[in-house]
């Protein structure tokens, strides 16, 4: 029983229980509490370049062939637009048979445009220049202002640049990646300090939450959050679940095992918050640090399956709320320009409100101003959107990693079997798995 009390997962659900008893008892208590949210997701994010950077150069050099990482990456990228694709197609599917704006009845011209005002630039910058744009926001001003940025997306082109370089360089460049390793060491116990917080950065995040909007805040636009939600769960379960088990593999054995993620970051509405620790669950799972390395971060800027969802199914409500009719080109525009703007979106402060308003932006039968509609709930479905695309992420990971052969499938199965604990493993280095007792009888 003691060991309940120590577990992070217990400590998470009863941070969530307390903030949200806060909340509903002392609201203005609980806005005052918002700091300690925002201070848990800054200490995260202040980590998770210097992260992603040491685990993409020490896989891509552990890996040793850089056809092998290009191959991998080009896997991934294919995995990524093939489900994204399926993902924004389900969003438009389920707003027309559902209808969840029908009979709302809108007139855009009551809509109050000042509530959008500190998104509009934004939205400019993202929707204008088109593909060129968007590949020349890749790349960073300076090597360490893609550090300094926190663009995941920045990081990661500097990181394989470095990492394909280093792995060229050879026997001369073993000890870059010796000093890299314990880097990489030193940010993971530091990112350890940081994760012990999650319960005091979950507790401020949902007290804020539940003060500020009242737990009675989901009544305002139900339907359309409802249908948010159920959508996310039909597509982990119904499409990343089929996936899994192409592969080979139970996604309900997998959600189980990342249980502690999964509850950090429903409380914090953030999938930075748990990268680094993921990273490293999946790598005792039996995944090559080398594939890890390559598919997470780059899955964060480029695998964004609820946030792809969201973006079709908020198009489509706003026009139906509105009366907009929307013929069939103007659904394939819909696709076309989602599957652009969604790339990229982790970087964009306020991603999901300034995304959609780029998508809307190059799609004039639709009125922009209806996204203040969305804003008052933006942040309930964003915790749906944080664990879409978490999970979506790990997903790939594993797939791509059976694809390539990767992966230690026995070793996977017996852990998430439960047979042995991921705690007593550990990663070998250069990107191997430990050997677990036992397997070679499997």
């Amino acid at each position: 029983m003691p060991n309940i009390f120590k577990s992070l997962f217990f400590q998470v659900v009863v941070a969530l229980a307390l903030g949200i008893g806060l909340g509903m008892a002392h609201p203005d208590t609980a806005l005052q509490m918002k700091p300690l949210g925002d201070g848990f997701i800054k200490l995260i994010k202040m980590l998770v370049p210097v992260i992603v950077f040491c685990v993409v150069v020490h896989g891509i050099s552990a890996a040793g062939d850089l056809s092998k990482v290009g191959r991998v990456g080009i896997r991934a990228l294919l995995y990524f637009e093939i489900v994204t694709t399926v993902a924004l197609v389900f969003g438009i599917a389920l707003a027309y048979y559902f209808q969840p704006g029908a009979g709302m009845n809108i007139d855009p011209a009551t809509l109050d445009a000042k509530a959008l005002s500190g998104f509009s630039q934004t939205a400019a910058q993202v929707a204008g220049g088109g593909v060129s744009e968007f590949l020349m926001k890749l790349i960073p001003g300076t090597i360490v202002g893609a550090f300094s940025s926190g663009d995941v997306l920045q990081v990661l082109i500097v990181s394989i640049m470095f990492g394909c370089a280093v792995s060229l360089c050879g026997e001369r460049a073993r000890p870059v990646v010796d000093f890299i390793e314990r880097v990489n060491e030193i940010i993971f116990k530091m990112m350890n300090f940081v994760v012990r917080l999650a319960p005091i950065g979950v507790f401020g995040a949902i007290a804020f939450t539940v003060g500020k909007y009242g737990i009675g805040s989901l009544k305002q636009l139900g339907g359309l959050v409802g249908l948010f939600y159920l959508a996310v769960v039909l597509f982990v379960v119904v499409v990343l679940g089929s996936i899994m088990r192409l592969s080979g593999f139970s996604l309900f054995k997998l959600l189980a095992y990342l249980r502690e993620e999964l509850m950090i970051v429903l409380g914090t509405a953030a999938g930075d918050s748990v990268l680094p620790q993921t990273m490293r669950k999946l790598e005792l799972l039996g995944i090559k640090r080398s594939t890890v390395g390559l598919v997470i971060p780059t899955g964060y800027s480029f695998n964004l399956d609820a946030f792809s969802i969201y973006l079709t199914l908020a198009a489509v409500f706003i026009a139906q709320a509105t009366n907009t009719p929307l013929a069939l080109g103007d659904l394939l525009a819909i696709l076309g320009v989602a599957l652009l703007t969604s790339k990229g979106a982790h970087g964009v402060p306020g991603s999901a409100i300034v995304v959609l308003a780029a998508t809307l932006s190059a799609i004039p039968a639709i009125p922009a101003i209806g996204l203040v509609l969305i804003l008052s709930v933006d942040w309930f479905i964003g915790i749906a959107r944080a664990l879409g695309n978490y999970v979506g992420n790990c997903v790939a990971t594993v797939v791509v990693a059976a694809w390539e052969g990767d992966l230690d499938r026995a070793r996977a199965h017996l852990i998430l079997d439960g047979e042995i604990d991921p705690q007593t493993l550990q990663a070998e280095p250069h990107g191997a798995t430990a050997p677990v007792a036992g397997l070679q009888t499997l």
